[in-house]
């Protein structure tokens, strides 16, 4: 068996994983990432690209931000349509801040490249990997490559590896607690090579339903409209989407989306989840291997993201001869994350459809839209979770 060795052992090569080994980098500490899948494999993955200010600060940290600041859309505002109406929260008045619209697969990229370009070490394509002796003082990770096994000696494990990952899954049950909302529905989206219908995000609320209006560029759109848990994205042809989604934003707005063929199409179920707590001995869960957010409100990557800006000034601390960050790492990390999940859920429900509701649900609901876009206090509270609450450094 082929053994090596490393400070920090990171397993999954997405965003989150990827961002750590960035910043460990620039604190002088060693990691290498593990990663099942391939390269490409990852770069294939659709996802959001709604970005806090507290990431792209990250990202700048981490020294790979430069086509962020080139290509990425910053948005001072979001959108809110419903009664046929579309009302503007300014987050900039509110806030002071705005979001960044650049996305994930490009995050993904970027990091990608400057890791590569570092020299730094990504075992990619690795089968059977699995985490041990996490619980004592000397965890180490094992995988097999190429048909060889190899083990990869470590002082900490940082379990990036997503919701169905090794990390998670290896810890003890009874020292876990995990607390989960199935939603009674999902979202359709497409992804098509069309000019956005505005420029900023529109989130509609609808007697047929919710709809997101979202883009990844000044070029390429991403549209989504809820649909029934059971449905398949075969179903649905890219002109029964279309009209679909027309049907549900106001009418003026309607008249203007331009439609295309689709690139991409898919139905994602949408859930709350969170595990807790987030440090197993040397073992650091980060990202959405611990926590998982309804895309309404894009707060999935900016969680990982916090995530792992928190772990990697707590290890950086740890080798400064500190373990402050690292004992208290879950506790800070959870208390942006519940306040997220808050959020999440909340405007989940406020902008859907919900199959049990009832005519008085649905007046609560327009109730409490018409009071989001009336007061200054609601308005400000939604653009200030929006566009993300600070890390607990």
């Amino acid at each position: 068996m082929a053994s090596t060795r490393t400070q920090v052992a990171i397993v999954g090569a997405g965003p989150s994983g990827l961002l750590l080994g960035a910043l460990l980098a620039r604190a002088g500490v060693d990691a290498v990432i593990v990663e099942q899948r391939s390269a490409d494999y990852v770069l294939g993955r659709i996802r959001a690209g709604v970005l806090e200010q507290v990431t792209v600060d990250l990202l700048d940290e981490a020294g790979v931000s430069g086509r962020l600041h080139a290509e990425g859309l910053p948005h001072d505002g979001v959108n809110l349509a419903f009664d046929g109406v579309l009302h503007r929260i300014d987050l900039k008045a509110l806030t002071g801040k705005h979001v960044v619209v650049y996305g994930q697969t490009e995050v993904t990229r970027d990091l990608m490249e400057a890791r590569a370009a570092a020299g730094l070490r990504t075992v990619y394509e690795a089968q059977d990997v699995a985490v041990h002796g996490f619980d004592g003082g000397q965890p180490f990770v094992s995988y097999t490559l190429r048909g060889e096994p190899h083990m990869l000696q470590c002082d900490f494990i940082a379990g990036c590896d997503g919701y169905h990952g090794v990390c998670r899954a290896s810890v003890p049950a009874e020292a876990l607690q995990t607390h989960e909302k199935v939603y009674p529905f999902g979202w359709l989206g497409i992804l098509a090579d069309v000019p956005p219908v505005a420029h900023e995000l529109i989130y509609a609320h609808s007697e047929h339903g919710f709809a997101l209006c979202s883009m990844r560029s000044a070029a390429r759109s991403r549209y989504y409209v809820q649909c029934a848990l059971d449905d398949h994205a075969e179903r649905w042809s890219d002109e029964a989407f279309w009209a679909e989604l027309k049907r549900r934003l106001p009418a003026d707005v309607a008249a203007q989306v331009l439609t295309g063929p689709s690139i991409e199409k898919s139905i994602a179920p949408l859930r709350s989840f969170v595990a807790e707590p987030m440090r197993f001995g040397r073992l650091f869960l980060a990202g959405d291997a611990a926590h998982i957010v309804p895309p309404t409100g894009a707060k999935g990557l900016n969680l990982a993201a916090g995530d792992v800006g928190l772990l990697s000034r707590a290890l950086a601390e740890f080798y400064g001869g500190s373990s402050r960050g690292i004992d208290t790492y879950s506790e800070r990390c959870l208390q942006r994350v519940w306040k997220a999940e808050r959020f999440s859920w909340w405007f989940t429900s406020l902008m859907h459809r919900f199959p049990d509701t009832g005519s008085f649900g649905q007046r609560m609901q327009h109730a409490e839209l018409s009071y989001l876009v009336s007061s200054e206090a609601a308005s400000k509270a939604l653009a200030e979770n929006y566009v993300g609450l600070p890390l607990a450094f």
